[in-house]
């Protein structure tokens, strides 16, 4: 997303002073360069199988400056074709229940623990994520959020470092370095799932609560 772009949306939700702060301005700017420097990065990234198969490589998408990341496990086949994260099945819902917040989904920033898509749309695998895991922190050092939103057992697992049963560990938030974790289901989960619809909507409604209180 370019800058005007993202500024005019950020407008639209109300974030007035990006045109009166030249310096927030700046900053925004900053971020998204950054940004665009490790997508170049991941778009020739040869550290795992995952490259031989994929169409593209997906970083992620959002507002640079959001308190709050939701992140899943990996790109699905919409997400492989498009280079965007969430827009399949899973991401529809959940746009629709950020959106059921009162929020939009472009004032959150929105990412995966691996940027290329596993064949078949498996689980990713321990050292899949291990070798991708650097290029997500480098996103979390320039957004700078407060609370990551863990979609799912296996980003809960990514940056825990065990097993995690996210059934009973969904609503579980945790101290990671200087950020909160909050564990929740993934969307796909949900979709096989309906009637957790309206656990995962209470979960990101916190999640925001926990992100700007």
């Amino acid at each position: 997303m370019g800058l005007k772009k993202h500024i005019r949306i950020l407008q639209e939700l109300g974030y007035e002073y990006l045109y009166l702060e030249r310096e927030m301005e700046n900053t925004v700017e900053e971020k998204l360069k950054k940004l665009e420097e490790i997508n170049r990065v991941i778009q020739e990234c040869k550290k795992c199988d995952l490259h031989k198969n994929r169409t593209q490589a997906v970083l992620g998408e959002g507002n640079p400056d959001s308190r709050l990341v939701f992140i899943g496990e990996a790109p699905g086949g919409d997400e492989d074709k498009q280079g965007r994260p969430f827009v399949g099945r899973a991401g529809k819902l959940l746009t629709r229940l950020i959106e059921a917040t009162g929020h939009k989904r472009e004032e959150f920033y929105i990412t995966n623990v691996c940027k290329c898509r596993p064949p078949g749309n498996r689980t990713p695998t321990p050292w899949e994520m291990e070798a991708c895991f650097p290029y997500l922190r480098q996103q979390l050092d320039i957004i700078q959020p407060k609370v990551l939103c863990l979609l799912g057992a296996t980003a809960a697992r990514a940056f825990l470092n065990r097993h995690v049963a996210i059934t009973k560990e969904r609503g579980s938030v945790i101290n990671w370095e200087d950020k909160l974790l909050y564990l929740t289901y993934h969307p796909a989960y949900v979709l096989r799932n309906p009637s957790e619809e309206m656990t995962l909507f209470e979960d990101i409604k916190r999640a925001i609560q926990l992100a700007y209180s």
